[in-house]
């Protein structure tokens, strides 16, 4: 019998503990229910679009939808990872880490949608606790706004 060798964080390491690690590993980043919900519902409307794709191809991050030839980005947010002010609440275990990354994310966040609105994009970001249907409702008005704007130049 082999012993296995107890599994620890390397020096400064994000992750706590082993059970950690995995539970973090395992969190998705794309494909969340949200975004399914939301997607599928868009796409009964009869909207087209692009799932997780870059809306500039020289912006390294993604959008959760994206209408490229209408130029809008959509976004739908984790409370947690993107610091929602309803329902984010700070870790109580390495805190200080977590909420330098929530802080970090919150950033890009602002960044990301102030170098699309600069190109042209209408950017929408929803939080996961919004009623899916209303952030469908909304993404297709935007979008079939968009294609009209479009068809009167």
């Amino acid at each position: 019998m082999h012993d296995v060798p107890q599994w620890e964080a390397p020096e400064g390491s994000w992750a706590s503990s082993a059970a950690r690690r995995r539970n973090m590993q395992a969190i998705r980043s794309r494909d969340t229910k949200p975004e399914q919900v939301v997607r599928r519902l868009v796409h009964a409307q009869g909207l087209r679009y692009r799932v997780c794709a870059r809306p500039l191809p020289k912006l390294r991050r993604t959008a959760d939808m994206v209408f490229r030839p209408v130029k809008v980005a959509v976004f739908i947010d984790g409370c947690y990872w993107h610091g929602c002010p309803q329902h984010y609440v700070p870790p109580k275990t390495n805190s200080g880490y977590w909420s330098e990354k929530v802080l970090g994310n919150v950033a890009r966040d602002r960044d990301t949608d102030r170098q699309l609105e600069d190109a042209g994009w209408l950017v929408l970001r929803f939080w996961e606790h919004e009623p899916s249907a209303l952030c469908a409702d909304k993404i297709a008005a935007a979008v079939l706004a968009r294609r009209a704007q479009l068809r009167k130049v």
